[in-house]
């Protein structure tokens, strides 16, 4: 029981620091752009501007997405060491976490694909802002309507049920683990993904609105109320996007 708990312990001051290492980050690369000046004037279109935008995705997602998948990875090593995979505990931890993220930084790359264009088209400003009323109307439209559809629901069930998935799941070993996680990136892929695009609404470098989907993605997949929350939201959004589109103006 000790060892379990000192296994406990171990990873959650693991993923806490990870988290914490995610947003330092990010604040200093916000920073570099706007104290260097890079953002003041039209972005070109290089391989190092794809990979610039691929890193900071894949940062921004570590950062947003670890902490509503912390229970998880909690439960998923009590399960390695309750089938008496003595010793695992921490290093399946580690792997089936290296899984999750792999999934997440393949939606990276693709963000990081759909940025370089937007910004190629002039659909974004240098401020990674979206400058086009019927992108902005597009993206909230679509964010608020997945919310409503069943594959959201099906994605948010498995969010929403770490032990469901891990027995439904459950597969031995290091492949087993990466497995589960890349599995379980999928479903949070799944539930998170529309949202996720509206960074490009109000801004892909900004803070706030990156702490505020963090949190709202903690509170759907582990407040009692979170799936009655995703369709407030949804509903927020398709108003908020017909306004837009009505109007021309994002207030």
């Amino acid at each position: 029981m000790e060892t379990f708990r000192h296994d406990r312990l171990v990873i959650f001051l693991s993923l806490l620091a990870l988290i914490a290492l995610a947003w330092a980050y990010m604040y200093w690369d916000a920073a570099r752009h706007l104290h260097a000046g890079h953002l003041s004037g039209a972005l070109p279109i290089t391989w190092g501007t794809f990979i610039e935008a691929f890193v900071m995705w894949s940062v921004m997602m570590v950062g947003m997405m670890v902490p509503s998948v912390a229970p998880t990875i909690l439960l998923y090593a009590a399960m390695v060491r309750k089938n008496h995979e003595q010793g695992r505990a921490l290093a399946a931890a580690s792997i089936f976490t290296l899984g999750y993220l792999i999934a997440w930084t393949g939606y990276s790359a693709v963000a990081a694909v759909l940025q370089v264009l937007l910004t190629k088209f002039a659909l974004m400003s240098p401020f990674l802002v979206s400058t086009s009323t019927a992108l902005t109307a597009g993206i909230l439209i679509v964010a608020g309507l997945y919310q409503w559809l069943p594959v959201k629901d099906m994605c948010l069930e498995y969010c929403r049920s770490p032990m469901y998935f891990i027995m439904g799941r459950w597969q031995p070993g290091n492949y087993g683990a990466v497995k589960m996680g890349f599995e379980n990136g999928i479903y949070c892929i799944g539930c998170c993904w529309a949202l996720m695009l509206v960074m490009f609404v109000g801004g892909v470098m900004n803070l706030l609105l990156m702490a505020i989907l963090a949190g709202f993605f903690i509170m759907e997949k582990l407040a009692p109320f979170g799936q009655a929350t995703a369709r407030v939201v949804g509903a927020l959004l398709i108003g908020l996007g017909a306004w837009t589109l009505a109007t021309g103006y994002f207030v």
